[in-house]
């Protein structure tokens, strides 16, 4: 369960680059458009880096962030589940800035910022899962007895 947390975190933090190439070649793609003379307005369909960015942010991150809190119960990674719950705190988080984006553009900003903090939470998560496991215990080796000698 360890790898499959590290998996799912790992997931996540590549989500929120995939989420930043995206959304850079969406609004490239307008700016190409409108350069040829296309005119963006209400009746503007979206292309490939626009859909494919609310694809992975409305859905594919959203999931991934639920199965790592899920996992993380059964994980015994060290502080799994708070960085878990950290995450999919800053998925809510960011799903929230999106729709408050629409009527307040300016909150497009914190959005961005967000992805930051996600990416590096994420990151943090997989790394935990990679150390020891939560109950493993560190003791000092016992000292040889009569039996063993």
């Amino acid at each position: 369960m360890r790898s499959v947390y590290r998996v799912l975190a790992g997931l996540i933090a590549i989500g929120v680059v995939v989420q930043a190439m995206s959304v850079a070649l969406g609004w490239f793609m307008v700016l190409k458009d409108m350069d040829s003379g296309a005119v963006l307005d209400e009746n503007t369909d979206f292309n490939f880096g626009q859909v494919t960015h609310g694809i992975v942010g409305m859905m594919v991150i959203p999931a991934l962030a639920l199965l790592l809190l899920i996992v993380s119960f059964f994980a015994r990674v060290p502080g799994g589940i708070k960085w878990a719950l950290f995450v999919f705190g800053l998925v809510v988080l960011q799903i929230a800035l999106a729709f408050g984006a629409w009527g307040l553009p300016a909150i497009g900003a914190l959005h961005g910022l967000n992805a930051f903090a996600l990416l590096a939470v994420a990151s943090i998560a997989a790394r935990r899962a990679a150390g020891p496991p939560a109950a493993a215990v560190t003791e000092a080796p016992a000292t040889p007895t009569e039996a063993t000698r």
